[in-house]
């Protein structure tokens, strides 16, 4: 690990025109983790632009360098060095055919155990609970400043993968990264308020009629339930708002695996899985539908309906 750090840390130093990659649907992981390392870049005197195929939710625009965020693949023209955060593949993260025989040089740094190691320079920690607790690493072994905004940025992303430190992706130095964050200067306060305090009346009717679908599969022993497109129209949010479903039904008692499925503007499925059982590896499930992720919590895109969807995970669960 120290070793990657510092091979990343002195080739960046080098680098001349720099752009970073978010995945689509962002989360507080892959934007916490983008904006911070823009931060850092921004200290070595480096221009530096980021990418994320679909566009960022309102609720992040407390991040400093949030403003960096474009959809526009046409930054990566003249790109001498790529740095892909929190994307176990190119695919996943929106630019496998965008990168196709790209001379830049790319950097892989991520913690879901997965990744398929795709970078010219590699730096994934899959006991990490997040990807900014991987970007804190690298800060800390390449004696970095972390300076307030970019702490507030590093700490979102540890709050957005534990669930508010409440998930099993918990551990002693996701907890210590987060007590030398807040010692750092980082705003929990704003953090609370723009992720957590955030749910309006029409987001928990939408939350009470999803938990009404909640339906059991008794010969895998999973529990699930669905949102559809016209579920979003009735009530008029968007669906970063039930982002929080996946990990409250992580809380339920009486079913090994729990699943999440929603319909996507573009005609598919996508599908996050949670468990809490040693016994259980959900991203071995969720590679066979084309994703991936953690033992714990993994997700998927892919084709069909959601009836559909739920007789293949039956069938490959067998």
């Amino acid at each position: 690990m120290h070793r990657a750090a510092q091979q990343i840390h002195n080739h960046l130093k080098t680098a001349n025109k720099l752009a970073l990659v978010s995945h689509p649907n962002p989360d507080g992981d892959t934007l916490g983790a983008a904006v911070a390392f823009a931060e850092y870049l921004q200290t070595l005197g480096k221009s530096v632009k980021i990418f994320c195929l679909t566009p960022v939710p309102d609720k992040f625009g407390f991040l400093k360098n949030i403003h960096l965020v474009n959809q526009d693949p046409g930054i990566f023209v003249d790109m001498d060095t790529i740095t892909v955060l929190d994307c176990g593949d190119l695919r996943y993260a929106g630019v496998a055919e965008t990168l196709k025989d790209h001379t830049a040089t790319i950097i892989n740094i991520d913690h879901h155990a997965t990744n398929q190691k795709y970078g010219h320079l590699n730096m994934v920690i899959p006991d990490a609970a997040s990807t900014t607790e991987v970007v804190y690493d690298f800060f800390k072994i390449n004696n970095v400043r972390i300076t307030p905004t970019m702490a507030t940025a590093l700490l979102t992303g540890l709050i957005t993968d534990t669930d508010n430190f409440s998930n099993s992706a918990t551990s002693y130095t996701s907890l210590t990264a987060a007590s030398e964050l807040l010692r750092l200067g980082a705003n929990w306060t704003i953090i609370h308020h723009s992720l957590v305090q955030n749910k309006s009346i029409a987001i928990l009717k939408l939350w009470g009629v999803i938990l009404s679908r909640l339906n059991k599969k008794e010969e895998i022993d999973m529990a699930y339930t669905y949102l559809t497109i016209k579920d979003l129209v009735k009530y008029g949010i968007d669906d970063d708002d039930v982002e929080g479903i996946s990990n409250f039904l992580n809380k339920l008692d009486g079913a090994k695996i729990s699943l999440f499925i929603k319909e996507t503007a573009d005609g598919k499925v996508k599908g996050s899985f949670r468990t809490t059982h040693e016994d259980v590896d959900v991203s071995a499930l969720a590679k066979k539908l084309g994703g991936g992720g953690h033992k714990k919590a993994a997700g998927f895109t892919a084709d069909g309906t959601i009836e559909n969807v739920v007789n293949r995970i039956i069938d490959l669960s067998k």
